[in-house]
């Protein structure tokens, strides 16, 4: 526990000095960053390759590699983060009572944001990143499959910030393996961290929520949805279905389930499900679906509505309308991300307001599901929470806020 002290130590004293750290220094930072990234590219590359040799889970890979454009990718997130005007400071809201008492509502930072991760070695920058730029400080632990490239992006952030003359415990890295240390992260350090980020599997978010005694941000699994209207454009329809599936099955926001609205069974299904099979995808049916295929496909069961595959397979089930498909949505989602594809705009609006996602889309892949999709640079992760923040948590998401009251002398009577 003294290991983890100390952590927590210097990060409120990192996260004091930070409040008189200039903007355009915090800036100078992150282009310092990205140009360590490029100039360390091979380095990484093969750090990453030995957590890669390494890994034991298969279906942990592709969420493990670093290769080139991978790390383009987290240089150009690292170069819109560094765009952003400071969070910190903006008066949100202003106003002045009939008494000419004047209220403003001023973002603020949050404090000290526990990162406990799996996997995704592109968390470290945009934690790194997104925490610098709000002000916040990390204590970041990642998993074991991806020690060495962890551990080599967060050095080279706190070698940045060192240069920059800015306390280089504004973030941290728990370079420990134990189990433990997660255990006592969440239940010993309320002290230290103001707000847990679990981004990883559910049995992670599961134990991060029951456990943590400081406020979680996370979500439990990403168990998408899209729903297939009959009055869909069947060429886009078939290109969006595929490209959520496919694209990449192992993230968040691919889509597990596929529900095809009954009247649009014989003009859509039977291309789409042949599309979905040609590219490798394994689909899991109900029978009224089966019998147009006579019954040659995989008959998908009540677990199948339930789960998130993470992989190269999908649940596929007839509903007669769009309010049964909201219900289904309703009863088996996790209020992660879910789409619609029709033309009929009042059948969208009834399933964009229906549903309890935290993002919820029209004619669009869930794949953009994504914080630098979204325009915030990059994300710390996805909210499903029914309190702020939900969906993509990027800058302005990782601020809080304070009223300033002023006045002449105004007394309450």
């Amino acid at each position: 526990m003294q290991y983890l002290y100390k952590i927590g130590k210097n990060a409120r004293r990192a996260f004091e000095d930070l409040k008189s750290v200039n903007h355009n220094k915090i800036r100078n930072v992150l282009e310092d960053y990205n140009k360590a990234i490029f100039k360390n590219k091979n380095l990484i590359i093969k750090e990453n390759l030995k957590d890669v040799k390494n890994v034991k889970r298969k279906q942990l890979v592709d969420r493990l590699i670093l290769n080139g454009k991978r790390i383009e990718g987290i240089r150009n997130s690292i170069n819109e983060i560094a765009k952003f005007k400071d969070p910190i400071g903006r008066v949100l809201e202003q106003w002045q009572r009939p008494n000419k008492l004047k209220i403003k509502k001023i973002s603020t930072p949050i404090g000290v944001i526990g990162v406990i991760y799996e996997s995704r070695p592109n968390v470290t920058a945009d934690v790194a990143a997104l925490s610098l730029k709000s002000r916040n400080c990390s204590i970041l632990r990642g998993g074991s499959e991806a020690l060495n490239s962890n551990k080599l992006l967060a050095n080279i952030f706190r070698e940045q910030l060192k240069k920059n003359n800015i306390n280089k415990n504004c973030i941290q890295f728990i370079d420990k393996t134990d189990r433990k240390i997660v255990d006592n992260l969440l239940s010993k350090m309320s002290n230290y961290i103001d707000v847990i980020v679990p981004r990883g599997g559910k049995n992670l978010v599961a134990k991060v929520q029951k456990f943590s005694n400081v406020h979680v941000i996370g979500h439990l699994e990403g168990l998408c949805h899209i729903y297939l209207d009959n009055s869909a454009n069947l060429s886009t329809a078939k290109k969006i279905i595929i490209n959520a599936k496919m694209r990449r099955t192992g993230i968040c926001g691919a889509v597990e389930t596929l529900l095809i609205e009954e009247n649009a069974l014989k003009s859509h299904a039977v291309e789409i499900i042949k599309a979905l099979e040609k590219t490798g995808c394994e689909v899991r049916v109900d029978n009224k679906i089966n019998r147009l295929f006579k019954n040659k496909l995989k008959l998908a069961k009540e677990i199948d509505w339930r789960t998130e595959y993470l992989d190269a397979i999908i649940s596929i089930k007839c509903v007669k309308n769009i309010n049964e498909g909201v219900n289904h949505i309703l009863k088996y989602g996790t209020m992660h991300t879910d789409s619609i594809i029709t033309n009929n705009i009042k059948k969208a609006k009834i399933f964009l307001e229906g549903v309890n996602s935290s993002i919820a889309m029209h004619n669009v892949s869930t794949q953009f599901a994504d914080g630098g999709e979204f325009g915030f640079g990059g994300e710390i992760g996805i909210s499903t929470n029914k309190l702020p923040p939900r969906g993509p948590v990027g800058i302005n998401q990782l601020t809080s806020y304070k009223y300033v009251v002023s006045g002449k002398g105004v007394i309450r009577p």
